[in-house]
């Protein structure tokens, strides 16, 4: 059972890597997206949250990183107000592709100047966050970088 378990993380994990171009591309309809590559970032925190499994719960977080309700109505807000059609639901929180691409959609409002730890700040704690509050994700989403690049 512990064998099948590591088998279904890894083709999980794996499985992620392939979803970066398409979520790139179908994000085409939605104004202020840059061609910035948060594959890294997202992925670690994939790892983090989940393992890769788009069906955890945890309270009211759900999916492979773990969105919650808020962040859902959150960036169908900043969709809006930028004027595109597409909307979110809370069963898209399930899905991989779906979860990087309301990740994006975040960053490009609130981290336009790309910087990393303030995405993962983000990601843990919303646009109002707390350096200290959020200090032990950004160390540990880093920490799940540098293995993935193999550092």
């Amino acid at each position: 059972m512990r064998q099948l378990t590591r088998i279904t993380t890894a083709l999980l994990l794996w499985g992620m890597l392939l979803v970066p171009a398409v979520a790139y591309a179908q994000l085409d309809d939605v104004p202020g997206i840059d061609d910035f590559d948060w594959n890294p970032v997202m992925n670690a925190i994939i790892e983090h949250e989940s393992k890769g499994n788009p069906n955890v719960v945890s309270g009211q977080y759900v999916g492979c990183m773990q969105i919650s309700p808020v962040l859902v109505r959150g960036i169908n807000l900043i969709l809006q107000k930028r004027g595109c059609a597409r909307r979110y639901t809370l069963n898209d929180r399930r899905s991989i592709e779906k979860s990087k691409e309301m990740f994006i959609i975040m960053m490009s409002e609130y981290n336009p100047q790309h910087d990393i730890d303030r995405a993962i700040r983000l990601w843990a704690g919303g646009p109002g966050y707390s350096v200290r509050g959020t200090q032990k994700h950004v160390n540990n989403i880093r920490a799940i970088m540098r293995r993935q690049a193999g550092k």
